[in-house]
């Protein structure tokens, strides 16, 4: 392996595990800075949007699915 390329492929490494410490950061900076501390709940049954339009999450579509199919056999 050449000098060079061994130094290259070893500055874009470190290029990347900084990229990756940097969004690290800045998420826990995004966490500390919010009134509870916490992130928004990314589940779509909690989005109200999301009610307002009756969407639900895939099990729980599935689960309606069949019990209307059972209602009507």
């Amino acid at each position: 392996m050449c000098p060079n390329l061994f130094w290259r492929s070893m500055r874009e490494i470190v290029i990347a595990i900084g990229m990756v410490a940097l969004a690290v950061v800045l998420l826990a900076v995004g966490v500390i800075l919010r009134k509870d501390h916490s992130f928004r709940s990314q589940h779509i049954a909690e989005n109200r949007r999301m009610r307002q339009d009756k969407i639900h999450c895939a099990a729980a579509q599935d689960r309606e699915e069949r019990r209307k199919k059972r209602i009507k056999n």
